[in-house]
C-alpha cells in the first residue's frame, strides 16, 4: 500500500482487497506448504539422537522452520530421521515405521552409522539404512552436529520445493496405467 507521499505504510489488517492478491500456482502453494510445515519422526536408535534432540532446543530451534513438532506416531510425520546405529534387529521395525508414514515422506540418514554403518562392520549391523528404505538426505559426521540436521532439513525443503507440478504427476499416472 503507498500512500500520498510515495512512502510505504505498514498496517497489520487492510480490508481492502485491492493490491492483496497473489497470483500462483497451485503446485507451488502446495509446495510451500509441506517445505514449511514438515513433521519429524525421530528415530533416535544411538548416539546421534542426542544431537537430534539437542536441535529441538531453544539454542537450535527448529520451530523457526515449522518443524518443531517432533511426531512420534507415524501416522501423523512426514520426515523421518534416522539417527544412529540401525541393527539388523531394529531394521523391521523402522521399515515397519516407514511403511506406515502416509506419502509424500522424506527420509534424513543422520551420523556415520545410519548413513553406512559407521564404524561397526559386523554381522548385526545394517550398513545404512538406504539398503531397506529410500534416503533424501544424508547427513555426515560422528555424531553431527545440531547445525548439521538443519541443513539436512532445509535441503528436504529445497527437495520438496523443487517437486514437479501436479499436471507432471497426473501424466506420470496415466502412463503408468496405459
Amino acid at each position: 500500500m503507498v500512500s500520498d507521499n510515495n512512502e510505504i505504510a505498514h498496517t497489520a489488517y487492510d480490508s481492502k482487497i485491492e493490491g492483496n492478491v497473489i497470483f500462483t500456482r497451485v503446485d507451488a502453494a502446495i509446495n510451500w506448504m509441506r517445505k514449511n510445515s514438515l513433521w519429524p519422526m525421530p528415530m533416535g536408535l544411538a548416539c546421534c539422537a542426542i544431537e537430534m534432540m539437542a536441535s529441538a532446543c531453544s539454542r537450535f530451534d527448529l520451530s523457526r522452520f515449522g518443524m518443531e513438532v517432533m511426531r512420534f506416531s507415524p501416522r501423523q510425520a512426514d520426515v523421518m530421521i534416522v539417527s544412529g546405529t540401525v541393527t539388523y534387529k531394529m531394521a523391521l521395525a523402522v521399515k515397519r515405521i516407514w511403511d506406515q508414514m502416509p506419502e509424500p515422506k522424506w527420509c534424513i540418514a543422520m551420523g556415520a552409522c545410519a548413513s553406512s554403518g559407521g564404524m561397526y562392520r559386523s554381522y548385526a549391523v545394517l550398513q545404512g539404512i538406504d539398503r531397506l528404505i529410500p534416503v533424501d538426505v544424508y547427513i555426515s559426521g560422528c555424531p553431527p552436529r545440531p547445525e548439521a540436521l538443519i541443513q539436512g532439513l532445509m535441503k528436504v525443503q529445497e527437495k520438496i520445493d523443487a517437486e514437479p507440478s501436479l499436471r507432471n504427476q497426473k501424466k506420470e499416472l496415466i502412463e503408468d496405467f496405459s
